[in-house]
């Protein structure tokens, strides 16, 4: 087995240099050098990473010697021609989906041929892991660049282990069905093709779940669901860490000291405000200017005593709105330094460059005070680095609390981004904050990075995909499959034949709303070809109007209201046991208070049982007024004689006694069957598979637990299997 990393950009970027040569050249940032400590800690050689190389190439000669010095350094490039790229890349990636998830929705575009593209530059890195993929691989699939991957791979058919990690926030519902209804659900279905899907923080997954579940409708338990594909997903959260040891050790080093060395001859008696990012209007580095100045303003005897060293690291400068941020941050520097400036002193050191990692390593280590304050940010390993890089020195980290990283570094000093008056007044408590207390704050984050670190990351989410496999194996187990050949055996030896049926989930797909799931013409086709050899009885929550009006003419028996009612084919209804309804007058009320309460839920009265639906409202809300009720419904029948049932986005208040199981008895008790076949899909019918003989074919429709013997995945396999019987 090997692992096959996915990613936008490789960890090398190659270039063709003034000659026409090739050369490869490593990347710095958060993905790029977090994964590859992460392979390097753990000792993992059977990998390979696949990756955009960094620059368009069109050239298939110089693209096979791309291939060629890749294979060598176990990376994989994924070519794009510029047209795709641009579309891709700077069109629906970071004009729709970034701005987008990152709250910015004054910046978002909706065109059309982006989306296209995006699916179709999907679709390429999904031919690119084909390529190198077998049966059983781990993938791991990286951010929002490649959201819709992992359901194109698993439709490819290929039996892989599959994670997929979002590293930047995913927005609030109210936030993300701003994008077209279609391509919304597409980028959901696409991620939920992974088996486990990871996030930095509790929040942007809970987000995730809510969208589900309003958009596609998959509830979540305990963060398990289950998608499309009818596989046991799990969502969880997975704060990336740092290689806090070699921050330590390189900090340490002599290249680092002689760096230390310069800047300090450099700011004499100065205290040092350090600020680095890309050039992002995320990142909030106007506001944070804005802040720093009021700062100045507020306090003159600081002038001349402070700088702040604002590196910007250039960044997707192609496109116009990072354009137009560097232009104002030029500006904005401009007017600082000439407003506060003297000739021996300058507030703000502006670098608009990438500077190197031992400059870096030492601007962190010599800096008193680092100022990150990003708008909206996924995690920030900037903030994280900074605290790794303070060894034996003291050190304030203000931090925004719209950062993800803020969750884990609650001893920084958290402010609102927005609001400059919030930053002033966090530069001024680090002032005055005593040097104690400062190292104590520093030592206490240490510790949480050095204990979650990247292997610790990394480990903790291939163990749970790899569990979750395990899990995924127990219920594939349960799967009929090729257990089927022997049912069929058994069927066609038998004399008597009784086979049971639940109508919505099994015979019917569930529906919004129940009135509408009258059967179609095959269905009823099939029931007839069944009931010809078989003892057919249909096990129904159903009404016994309903169920008369719909099969009507069929030589079947039915049960009504899940065991209250029973119809013997050629008979008339009546009661497996008595039953009263005056129980009906005292809860009629609190349903109605509830559907009061909940737009888009309503009351289904049946003849001996009430049901009070919410999978038309908001599934969020839904969930929290269902466990209300629930809970109300349970203590206030404590001591009647009804039961209150919790299904599928409803919740069933009837008689007690009557249910699947005991009318299932009924029919076994009449017919003496030599084979029984019971296909059942919700709560209700646990208690049928439960009363059944253990020799008997008890199927559950779905992915869930149960006391059946084997699982179907959907309904199209129960009707693929009863065809099978005619």
């Amino acid at each position: 087995m090997k692992y096959i990393i996915v990613s936008n950009r490789l960890p090398l970027s190659f270039t063709k240099d003034e000659d026409g040569k090739i050369k490869a050249k490593e990347n710095a940032g958060g993905l790029a050098s977090g994964m590859k400590s992460y392979l390097n800690a753990v000792g993992n050689e059977n990998y390979v990473w696949i990756g955009w190389p960094g620059s368009i190439f069109e050239d298939k000669r110089e693209m096979d010697s791309i291939s060629k010095k890749a294979s060598e350094m176990k990376v994989m490039p994924v070519f794009l021609d510029k047209e795709t790229y641009e579309g891709f890349y700077n069109g629906f990636c970071n004009t729709t989906i970034y701005p987008l998830f990152h709250y910015f929705t004054n910046y978002v575009k909706y065109d059309d041929h982006d989306w296209d593209t995006y699916k179709k530059a999907n679709e390429i890195f999904k031919d690119a892991i084909l390529k190198v993929a077998s049966p059983g691989d781990t993938v791991w699939i990286h951010d929002y660049q490649l959201m819709l991957v992992p359901a194109m791979l698993r439709a490819s058919g290929i039996d892989v282990n599959m994670g997929f990690f979002l590293h930047i926030p995913f927005p609030s519902y109210e936030i993300f069905r701003l994008l077209p209804s279609t391509w919304g659900k597409e980028l959901l279905n696409g991620t939920l093709g992974a088996d486990l899907i990871g996030f930095h923080t509790y929040d942007y997954m809970q987000d995730f779940l809510t969208c589900v579940s309003r958009l596609l409708g998959y509830e979540s338990k305990m963060g398990y669901l289950e998608g499309q594909d009818a596989r046991i997903k799990r969502v969880d959260t997975f704060p990336m860490g740092i290689d806090f040891e070699r921050f330590q050790k390189s900090v340490r080093s002599p290249e680092v000291k002689a760096e230390k060395d310069k800047l300090l001859g450099n700011f004499a008696d100065q205290t040092i405000i350090f600020s680095i990012d890309r050039l992002d209007y995320t990142k909030g580095i106007i506001n944070r200017l804005e802040g720093y100045e009021l700062f100045l303003e507020k306090n003159k005897h600081m002038l001349g005593k402070v700088v702040l060293v604002l590196v910007v690291v250039p960044s997707r400068s192609e496109i116009k709105e990072y354009k137009e941020m560097k232009v104002a941050i030029d500006e904005k520097v401009g007017l600082i330094n000439g407003k506060f400036g003297s000739i021996g002193w300058t507030p703000i050191l502006y670098q608009y460059r990438f500077i190197n990692t031992d400059v870096l390593l030492a601007l962190y280590n010599i800096s008193q005070i680092a100022l990150i304050t990003p708008l909206r940010d996924g995690m920030n390993l900037v903030a994280k680095e900074y605290v790794a890089s303070k060894v034996d020195s003291p050190g304030i980290l203000i931090l925004s609390g719209m950062a993800g990283a803020a969750k884990e570094l609650g001893d920084a000093v958290i402010v609102n981004p927005y609001h400059p008056k919030d930053i002033c007044a966090a530069i001024e408590k680090a002032f005055e904050m005593p040097k104690d207390e400062q190292l104590q704050r520093i030592a206490s984050m240490q510790e949480r990075l050095r204990s979650y670190d990247i292997v610790k990351w990394g480990n903790d989410f291939i163990k749970e995909l790899d569990g979750l496999k395990e899990m995924q194996e127990i219920f594939n187990a349960k799967i009929l499959g090729k257990n089927e050949e022997a049912l069929l055996t058994d069927y066609k030896k038998a004399k008597k034949k009784l086979i049971l049926l639940d109508y919505d989930g099994v015979l019917v797909p569930l529906m919004d709303e129940p009135r509408k799931a009258a059967p179609p013409k095959q269905v009823l086709e099939l029931l007839k070809s069944l009931s010809k050899n078989n003892e057919v009885v249909v096990i129904s929550g159903r009404d016994k109007v309903i169920l008369d009006k719909w099969f009507n003419g069929l030589d079947i028996s039915l049960v009504a209201e899940h065991g209250v009612l029973v119809k013997n084919k050629g008979s008339d209804w009546n009661f497996l046991r008595p039953l009263t309804t005056t129980w009906k007058s005292r809860i009629m009320p609190i349903l109605k208070d509830y559907v009061d309460r909940l737009p888009g839920s309503y009351i289904e009265e049946k003849e001996f049982s009430l049901v009070w639906h919410y999978r038309k409202a908001e599934s969020e809300f839904a969930s929290l007024r269902a466990e209300e009720l629930f809970d109300s419904l349970s203590k206030f029948t404590s001591n009647a004689d009804v039961q209150v049932y919790k299904g599928n986005k409803i919740i069933e208040i009837k008689n007690s006694g009557a249910d699947k199981g005991i009318a299932a008895t009924y029919f076994i008790n009449k017919i003496n069957p030599d084979f029984i076949l019971a296909l059942g899909d919700d709560y209700t019918d646990e208690d049928m598979f439960r009363l059944l003989p253990k020799d008997a074919y008890t199927i559950r429709v779905g992915m869930f637990q149960s006391y059946a013997r084997y699982n179907l995945r959907d309904n199209a396999e129960a009707l693929r299997l009863l065809s099978k019987l005619c």
